[in-house]
C-alpha cells in the first residue's frame, strides 16, 4: 500500500528559527529569473522561498532583467549575471537555487544549470530546465546529485522518461528517482514524491483551484526555501506539496498563483510546535 503523505510523516523535520538565529543561519535561496520580459515565474517562485522561511533569498538575472526585477521586488535581493561563469560565482555561497520556471528553452539555461551543479546549493530543476533536456537527459543527470529535486508535470516526465509513465505514476516517480539520482516530485492531482532511496509518498488531496498560472513556479520555490534552512529534501518536499495544496484549499475560488505565498503563514501557523 503507497503512504499518503501527511504531516506527520515530516511536521518534526520542518525549521523553526529560535530566539537568537539570525537570517544566514535560516538559509539563502537563490531563483533564477528570465529575461526581462519572462521574470514573473522566478519572482513567484522567490517570494515563495521567503514566506516559507527561507532567511534570505536572491533573484539571480541576466542584465536585461535585473532593472525590472529590482523594481519589482522588497525584500528580495537581486544580483546580476552576463556568464554561467558569473553565476557560478553568484550561487555558490547559497543553500539552495531554484532554476527553470520561464528561465527560457535556450543553450544558455543549459549552460546555467551545469554551472549551478557545481556548486554545493541544492537544485530545485522545474519547468524549462526540465524540457530542455528532452533529447539528452544524461545531461541533466550529470548537474545532479541525491539532494536535488526535479519537479516536472506529466508532459515535462515525459519527455525525460518516455518508458515509464504507462505503467503507474508511483513506479515511474521510483524508477525516475532512481534513475536520475535525485528526489522526483511528479505533479498532478494525486502528486508522487519519491527518493533515490527508494521512499515514496502520494499526495492525493491537491486542490481543483491549483489549476492556474504559476501555482507550480510557487511550489518550486517553497521546495528550495525548506532545503535551504537544510531540510532533508525529501522531506521538504513532501512538506511543500502538502503546505501548497492546503494553502490553495485555505483560499478558494478565485486562487490565482500570487495568493499561494499569502497563506503560507497561516499554513505554518497550524503546523508550528505549541
Amino acid at each position: 500500500m503507497n503512504e499518503a503523505n501527511h504531516p506527520d510523516l515530516w511536521r518534526d523535520n520542518l525549521p523553526w528559527p529560535g530566539a537568537v538565529t539570525h537570517k544566514h543561519q535560516r538559509g539563502r535561496l537563490g531563483v533564477v529569473s528570465g529575461g526581462a520580459l519572462k521574470t514573473g515565474a522566478a519572482r513567484l517562485a522567490a517570494r515563495a522561498g521567503l514566506r516559507v522561511g527561507a532567511g534570505l533569498v536572491k533573484l539571480l538575472c541576466p542584465p536585461d532583467a535585473a532593472l525590472v526585477v529590482a523594481g519589482s521586488v522588497e525584500a528580495i535581493m537581486v544580483d546580476e549575471f552576463s556568464s554561467p561563469d558569473a553565476l557560478f560565482r553568484l550561487a555558490d555561497p547559497l543553500d539552495a537555487v531554484v532554476i527553470g520556471p520561464a528561465a527560457g528553452l535556450t543553450e544558455a539555461t543549459a549552460l546555467n544549470l551545469a554551472a549551478l551543479g557545481r556548486t554545493g546549493a541544492v537544485l530545485v530543476v522545474d519547468a524549462d530546465a526540465l524540457t530542455l533536456f528532452h533529447n539528452r537527459v544524461p545531461d541533466l543527470f550529470a548537474c545532479l546529485d541525491r539532494d536535488d529535486v526535479l519537479t516536472p508535470h506529466e508532459g515535462e516526465f515525459e519527455r525525460l522518461f518516455p518508458d515509464l509513465l504507462a505503467q503507474g505514476r508511483e513506479f515511474a516517480a521510483t524508477m525516475a528517482a532512481e534513475r536520475s539520482g535525485a528526489v522526483i516530485v511528479l505533479k498532478g492531482n494525486a502528486t508522487v514524491i519519491a527518493s533515490p532511496d527508494g521512499r515514496m509518498v502520494v499526495n492525493s488531496d491537491a486542490s481543483p483551484w491549483l489549476a492556474t498560472a504559476g501555482s507550480g513556479d510557487v511550489l518550486a520555490g517553497m521546495i528550495g526555501g525548506l532545503v535551504a534552512q537544510r531540510m532533508d529534501s525529501f522531506d521538504a518536499a513532501c512538506a511543500a506539496v502538502w503546505m501548497h495544496a492546503d494553502a490553495a484549499s485555505r483560499f478558494g475560488p478565485g486562487l490565482i498563483a500570487e495568493d499561494l505565498s499569502e497563506q503560507l503563514p497561516a499554513v505554518l501557523r497550524a503546523l508550528a510546535p505549541a
